[in-house]
């Protein structure tokens, strides 16, 4: 009897330790609060969850674990297996997916921000730039075109833009300073501060993240039709990682993707719905830029912008037309 029991006791500590083996638990950075700008993370993790039954969970941050301009180097270290990034913070880094960042690239919906996004991820030279980071491209975090608020007079002129100060990343900044402005690169966590002390005089954001940050709340005005572009932040995981889930554990996040991108895209929606309730409740006037005025900005910063990216990247070694055809193809491709 006293064996069976035995028997039974390295039975069942056998079984315990193979379940605890089994569980898998990933730490994921991101920044600021929960956001729509994040629904799509939590979403995945409460997927990968319910999927496999508790056993693979997810802790997601909101800055306990890095800064978000170094978000990309946690990665690379193993220091937490998911995390959120944006391609304009350190552009040196991942110039592939800048492409997705270039001004006037005629993105007109979030679903087309996914499709785009998607396809360049999916290219092989990101997926190489990105190894040398120890990091695998996700899933993205899709945003409308960027608009500026500001204080003070509107600014619905070209003309006006000359040695404006703006919180602007990446194509956005080169986008701005192509007609004179003066960007400045201050993380998103910074802007309203930058705002409010009067170092920038207006700030690009989508809608949730002036919503977010409270840039919204020392706005003055803000422009409803600028849509110069918006800025790329992808969600990457860990290479190892990934490598070292269990199969069920692997389909569950890759299968998970595709439902988080849905929940985050229904959420912004219903955020876009009641922008103009958020404008009037806080007294912030709308401003149309003309068709003329539109036109002009186009004409100096979309194509010669995208030139010289296109250059520079390819002296780089990169094959710089081939991901901004890519984008284009895509979008020719969505619009059938």
């Amino acid at each position: 009897m006293k064996n069976i029991t035995a028997k039974l006791t390295v039975s069942l500590l056998a079984l315990t330790i193979a379940g605890e083996a089994a569980a898998t638990e990933w730490n994921v950075s991101v920044w600021g609060k929960r956001r729509a700008f994040t629904e799509h993370v939590e979403k995945l993790a409460e997927l990968v969850s319910a999927k496999t039954n508790g056993e693979f969970t997810m802790n997601v941050s909101y800055g306990g674990l890095s800064k978000n301009t170094e978000n990309l180097d946690g990665i690379s270290i193993g220091a937490f297996e998911m995390a959120q990034f944006c391609a304009g913070y350190h552009a040196d880094k991942n110039r592939a997916i800048t492409v997705l960042e270039l001004p006037f690239l005629g993105v007109n919906t979030l679903e087309e921000e996914v499709a785009v996004s998607h396809a360049v991820y999916a290219h092989p030279a990101v997926a190489e730039e990105m190894a040398q980071w120890n990091a695998k491209m996700l899933m993205t975090s899709p945003m409308p075109q960027y608009n500026l608020v500001g204080t003070g007079e509107p600014r619905d002129e070209l003309a006006e833009f000359d040695g404006m100060r703006v919180r602007a990343t990446g194509g956005l900044g080169k986008a701005f300073a192509a007609v004179g402005g003066v960007p400045t690169s201050v993380t998103s966590s910074e802007a309203y501060q930058a705002m409010e002390s009067g170092v920038v005089d207006t700030v690009a954001f989508a809608q949730h993240a002036h919503l977010s940050f409270g840039t919204i709340n020392e706005a003055d005005w803000w422009t409803a039709n600028l849509n110069p572009g918006t800025v790329n932040c992808p969600i990457v995981v860990n290479i190892d990682a990934y490598e070292s889930l269990s199969d069920e554990h692997r389909a569950a996040l890759d299968s998970s993707v595709d439902e988080a991108i849905d929940h985050y895209l229904a959420n912004y929606g219903a955020l876009l719905e009641k922008w103009d309730s958020v404008l009037a409740e806080k007294g912030v006037q709308k401003v149309m830029i003309s068709d003329e005025e539109l036109a002009k900005f186009r004409e100096v910063a979309a194509g010669p912008i995208a030139k010289a990216w296109i250059e520079e990247n390819a002296a780089q070694g990169l094959p710089a037309q081939e991901l901004y055809d890519l984008v284009n193809s895509t979008l020719a491709d969505m619009r059938k």
